[in-house]
């Protein structure tokens, strides 16, 4: 090595440091970690107004929802598709009954959204959000976006159970 080529080194600046995928900012091709399950991102939906992202988890044929909301502290639920209809945006009902569980209508709010990978709406635009829930904590989701529906039923999952094992 000449001694050029050796004082360039020690002058050079050094390389920041890389930063951790933190559950945040992983998008699809990341490797996470839920309720002791392996799942693979294949999509992220944005709402950057909320400050919130909706993953699609895929772990084989299986397909999950990993919503995280970032408030006074970050909250994360879990859930998964659920067959079912609704004949317009404007009659989505404040309770809703299902398999002998009745939801409540927690929350409602709009918001332009973008859209990373396999989503369950293809295309970023705004986005209408019905959030429900039980007396025993568990959790409907309805989505409006595009004139279509999208339901979900799942639960709350704690922070220590999520995990970003890999970055891609």
């Amino acid at each position: 090595m000449s001694l050029f080529n050796r004082i360039k080194n020690i002058l050079a600046k050094p390389e920041p440091p890389k930063m951790e995928k933190s559950i945040l900012t992983v998008a699809p091709g990341d490797v996470v970690e839920v309720s002791l399950v392996t799942y693979t991102v294949t999509g992220q939906t944005r709402n950057s107004s909320r400050n919130s992202i909706f993953l699609t988890l895929q772990d084989g044929n299986t397909l999950r929802y990993l919503h995280i909301e970032d408030r006074e502290r970050t909250e994360y639920e879990l859930y998964s598709a659920i067959d079912g209809r609704l004949d317009s945006v404007d009659e989505v009902p404040t309770t809703i009954e299902l398999e002998d569980t009745v939801y409540h209508l927690e929350e409602q709010y709009n918001g332009m959204v973008t859209t990373v990978g396999k989503t369950s709406f293809a295309n970023a635009g705004d986005q209408y959000v019905w959030q429900y829930q039980s007396d025993n904590r568990k959790l409907l989701r309805i989505e409006w976006q595009d004139g279509r529906f999208m339901l979900y039923e799942g639960e709350f999952v704690i922070p220590a159970d999520v995990q970003v094992l890999r970055g891609a």
